[in-house]
């Protein structure tokens, strides 16, 4: 990401009540840096799969955890960064499912991995996780051209 001025930052509870302040973070934050709406659609929702994910897997469903979610610009699009201190997952383990193995759930990181051009997950340090999410604009959407 550029410099921290440029980097927006909330704390939510891991509660999927209040994922809808991260959408609309996700939502302004995209739309304010040129990305198309529909591209911002799909953007949104693969940060709510991973926010989701978040909840379920490393905080178990209790809703008093916290997630932290940056967005911020890099030289090619945005950098989205979730940020928990839940149970760390086998980052070997988080493999998106098969398409060919029908069956409910499971495509969560195989759509934000299909949305997103990079995702990174960081077990190293302290608690918790980073997921690192970069989303390209495309040389067909010029910066502050959205639509």
């Amino acid at each position: 990401m550029k410099g921290p001025a440029s980097i927006v930052s909330i704390c939510i509870p891991s509660d999927p009540k209040q994922l809808y302040l991260m959408r609309r973070l996700v939502q302004e934050v995209s739309l304010a840096h040129g990305f198309p709406e529909k591209e911002i659609q799909r953007i949104v929702l693969a940060m709510d799969e991973a926010c989701s994910n978040v909840i379920r897997y490393a905080y178990e469903g209790d809703p008093g955890g916290d997630i932290v979610i940056e967005a911020g610009p890099t030289e090619e699009g945005l950098c989205f960064v979730v940020i928990d201190r839940g149970r760390k997952p086998d980052p070997d383990s988080i493999q998106p499912r098969s398409l060919d193995d029908v069956q409910p759930g499971g495509l969560g990181t195989h759509f934000i991995r299909a949305v997103m051009d990079q995702v990174t997950y960081d077990t190293s340090s302290g608690p918790g996780t980073r997921l690192v999410l970069i989303k390209k604009r495309k040389s067909t959407e010029p910066e502050g051209k959205g639509g």
